[in-house]
């Protein structure tokens, strides 16, 4: 088919090329013009104020007031509507009553506006018909392209452009910080505070109601933002979880966010029918995803600013020992106690750190950790005291007290400490004093080493510094290869069978044959339904026995003592057998009774853990482990976790828990086998995500011992019959793609399997680009990248370890032979941020180049794009790469040939 040369204005690929670098969000946060409607001349309007703040702060566009009524507001000419303006606008701020918005969008969507910011309150918090006029609006902007922040919200400044669409007194200071809110009056009373303290922001955002643009598309935004270092938010919704997550897991490798969440509070879990269930909340499962994404939780704004800052001027910690470096010992024990108390760990000060500092400090001194250098100390001991300390490999980072007393030198000292600002890692100080010791937080802090009042202040926030290092650490880390387990169809017939039955509970029995599916072992489990039947299974099991009660409706069988141990002989078998049936009668619950399981009786020697899930309103299945036993909602000692996890994630969830230290081995007890732990929780994780109508299941306990890990109960709760598939709580976090995974045959018959990427891959990754030729390199990256670049961990981990709901990497593996597994190819699929586009890219190993492969993952990844919705797919390539331009022709699409001469870049474009 022949292709044009060159796109004409009417193709939609010209818009494509002619808006390349215009993000959609640019219209909100980087307008060209900006239609005030319902601007206003009345003091102390809404309409005045925003007209006022734009003018006033000019950020290199026209501003348009809008209003019917009026010939000019603030002297500037008015305008009686959009329609009547002499050119297209890009924003539009509405102050406006609500009941008129509807009406206004849709003259917005008519005059090809790209941004709206909605000031205006009367929406949902009003009730039915604020949400009806809501949704009025949304579908209004989803049809005409036209992304909405808002409403009932203070608007968007931008301090380093110049743009204040905002409802605020005054503008904020320049600076890198971004600091977006969902409340407009904490905004405003951050800006006031902000000009006392100086701190600059590259953003100031209240984005309200998230009608539209939420979390995931301003973080995405800012992420990209080269103006912004740091992103700060104060949240009290979550709103789209999945959007969040996967936003915020992406700019958290190169950028820090820091959060605020508002509104903690206790769950109800009383009619919860799993331990599970009554053990996760909403509170407790957002922490689990912020940490899960490198996300950063603190508990003060202050400490939201704190760590900004910190974050900013000084490195993250490589672990959490902190060497204290003190001229007083209270403040050094004050530090301390909120060191530990935090999680964090004193450093222990090396042989060598110990003599280095006896051999010149008085003979007084602490000879530890705290460093108390004695309240004399001057400007040279503080200095020298602190080269050594901070030489020492055993130290984290360091902080550094001074307490005033009559012979201290605050401001000197701060003058000798300037050479250690950079030491490779932290160094923080609590300069204690108030004005007496201003000018010396004024050296430090334009050295970078950033200070705080009080040295307990101090401590915290070296435990937050450790902590998301620890978050980022675990995107890092490459997981443990898990085994293929072949069990999913098992346990559908099982979870079918029982809803078909009209039942919501899966009998213990059943639920062991679940979890056997899945390759987690259970204790062997005979059913009996006659009092004869329950003594032929035990004498055929080997005494002692467990009896448990066998029922299809009632779930916690020790609350009805339904559950006999260490039964000896057949007469003790004989009467627990009646002494259950007979219970269940005294409490008029006989008909629950459909007999026993009989099991053998296992010597609790060992760990009882807990491994579960249940259903959180915003983040759909989440995971808990954590200490088991009857004893389980006592003491608490659980973690939580969002699926699917890999090994990595598993040991991550693990370590969270007090109970992981005594898994490692105490008091001459055997280690458990921690790997195959973390092996367990992938399959029972695999197990939530694949088998969706479960809505809660835990094993309580798993009995966990250096021998075995064996699952001595087991109970599940599935969804009602009435609940259809389309209707289940959707997974914050998509998982392994296991529908794109397909065996093919390259040309010359030999068998490959295709199938999405995994954080696994990483050490196959690492050897297939060493199969890659310099002109291949060269091709695939318009320039050359050494092997050591490309194979480096950090980027390694990144391609690696896909978020599937922005990017899809399909990799190619011989199936067969003995180099099966080897990696010979790779397409990815990435969404553009904030647009319904993606862009593809390729790279194949020389050796099997010519084989069809490119042409098979280009049409496999066309398949993904229409899977997802998208709008088009979009690649650049080098004009010299003749073969990727036939390949995609080939595929239907539209090669377009450089617009200016010198590019050597043309781009492929397929509409869908």
């Amino acid at each position: 088919m022949a292709q044009p040369t060159h796109a004409p204005p009417n193709d939609p690929s010209y818009d494509l090329l002619h808006q390349q670098g215009r993000h959609p969000l640019d219209a909100l946060f980087s307008p060209q013009s900006v239609a005030v409607i319902g601007a206003s001349e009345r003091q102390g309007s809404v309409g005045r104020t925003i007209l006022w703040n734009l003018i006033s702060n000019p950020f290199g566009g026209t501003v348009y007031p809008i209003n019917p009524n009026r010939k000019n507001v603030l002297g500037i000419r008015a305008w009686p509507s959009l329609e009547a303006l002499p050119e297209p606008v890009e924003l539009a701020v509405i102050v406006t009553p609500a009941d008129t918005v509807p009406g206004v969008m849709r003259e917005c969507a008519k005059a090809g506006v790209k941004g709206v910011i909605i000031i205006s309150a009367g929406f949902k918090e009003v009730g039915p018909e604020g949400v009806k006029r809501e949704q009025e609006v949304l579908q209004i902007a989803r049809e005409a392209r036209i992304r909405i922040i808002g409403p009932n919200c203070l608007g968007v400044m931008r301090p380093t452009t110049g743009l204040n669409a905002t409802i605020a007194r005054e503008m904020a200071r320049p600076g890198n910080v971004a600091f977006v809110s969902q409340s407009g009056a904490l905004l405003t009373a951050i800006l006031d505070w902000s000009k006392r303290e100086a701190v600059g922001f590259s953003a100031f955002v209240s984005i309200g109601s998230m009608l539209d643009v939420g979390w995931g598309d301003i973080i995405d935004y800012l992420g990209n933002d080269p103006r912004t270092r740091s992103i700060l938010l104060y949240m009290e919704s979550i709103g789209d979880a999945r959007a969040f997550l996967s936003a915020a897991r992406e700019v958290a490798l190169h950028k820090p966010i820091i959060v605020i969440k508002a509104g903690r509070t206790a769950q109800a879990a009383a009619a919860a029918a799993s331990h599970t269930g009554s053990l996760t909340g909403s509170d407790e499962v957002l922490s689990a995803a912020f940490r899960r994404t490198g996300v950063l939780r603190v508990d003060s704004i202050a400490d939201l600013f704190y760590m900004a800052e910190v974050l900013a001027r000084q490195p993250r910690p490589e672990g959490r020992r902190l060497t204290i470096l003190t001229n007083a010992g209270g403040p050094g024990v004050l530090a301390t106690d909120a060191l530990v108390s935090g999680g964090g760990e004193l450093a222990k000060l090396s042989d060598k750190t110990v003599a280095e500092l006896h051999g010149f400090l008085p003979p007084a001194w602490s000879h530890g950790n705290p460093v108390d250098i004695l309240g004399d100390a001057d400007p040279e001991r503080y200095a020298k005291a602190l080269e050594i300390a901070g030489a020492d490999k055993n130290s984290d980072g360091l902080l550094v007290i001074l307490a005033p007393q009559d012979m201290t030198e605050p401001t000197q000292t701060a003058e000798r400490l300037r050479p250690y600002a950079k030491l490779g890692k932290p160094v923080i100080a609590s300069w204690m004093g108030g004005s007496d010791v201003a000018a010396g937080e004024r050296i430090l802090n334009d050295v970078g080493i950033p200070t705080f009042g009080y040295p307990d202040t101090a401590a915290r926030i070296f435990n937050y510094m450790w902590r998301y290092t620890y978050n980022l650490a675990g995107l890092y880390e490459t997981p443990v290869l898990a085994e293929e387990l072949p069990g999913r169809e098992e346990a559908e017939r099982l979870i079918r069978e029982a809803r078909e039955a009209g039942r919501t509970l899966l009998t213990e029995y059943e639920s062991k044959r679940l979890l056997a599916a899945y390759g987690i072992p259970a204790v062997e489990t005979r059913l009996a339904t006659t009092v004869d039947e329950a003594v032929r299974e035990a004498e055929s099991l080997g005494y002692p026995v467990v009896l448990k009660l066998h029922s299809h409706r009632i779930t916690h069988k020790s609350e009805v003592g339904g559950v006999k141990l260490n039964l000896g002989t057949a007469r003790e078998v004989r009467e627990a057998f009646e002494a259950i049936r007979g219970k269940l009668e005294a409490l008029g619950k006989g008909d629950g009774f459909d007999g026993v399981t009989v099991q053998p009786m296992v010597k609790l020697e060992g760990y009882e853990l807990i491994v579960g899930s249940g259903l959180d309103a915003q983040f759909g299945p989440v995971l808990l482990f954590g200490a088991g036993g009857t004893l389980v909602e006592v003491f608490k000692d659980r973690a939580l976790g969002l699926p699917p996890l890999n090994t990595t994630l598993a040991g991550r969830l693990m370590e969270q828990t007090r109970i992981h230290e005594a898994l490692k081995g105490v008091r001459g007890r055997e280690p458990v086998d921690l790997g195959a732990l973390r092996k367990l929780l992938v399959r029972f994780s695999n197990l939530v995500v694949e088998q969706r109508f479960i809505k809660e299941v835990d094993i309580n306990p798993l009995l966990a011992s250096a021998e075995r890990l064996v699952a001595l109960d087991a109970r599940v709760v599935l969804h009602g019959p009435e609940v259809k598939e389309e209707e289940l709580p959707r997974l914050a976090i998509l998982p392994y793609p296991v529908k794109y995974v397909e065996r093919w045959r390259m040309k010359e018959g030999e068998a490959v399997v295709i199938r999405p990427i995994r954080p696994e891959d990483e050490p196959r990754m690492v050897e297939f680009h060493k199969t890659l030729s310099e002109q291949t390199v060269f091709l695939r990256y318009a320039g050359m990248m050494k092997l050591g670049h490309r194979v480096a961990h950090e980027r390694l981990a990144r391609i690696c370890f896909n978020d599937y709901a922005r990017e899809l990497a399909l990799v190619v593996e011989r199936a067969e032979g003995p180099s099966a597994g080897e990696l010979l190819a790779v397409g990815r699929l990435t969404r553009l941020p904030g647009t319904e586009d993606a862009e593809f890219a390729m790279l194949i190993s020389d050796a099997v180049q010519r084989q069809g492969l490119g042409s098979e993952l280009l049409r496999r990844l066309v398949d993904v794009g229409r899977d997802w919705g998208l709008r088009r797919i979009v690649a650049d390539i080098l004009s010299g790469n003749g073969a990727m331009q036939r390949v995609c022709r080939n595929l239907g699409f539209q090669i377009i040939q450089p617009g200016s001469v010198g590019d050597n870049v043309v781009k492929a474009v397929k509409e869908l």
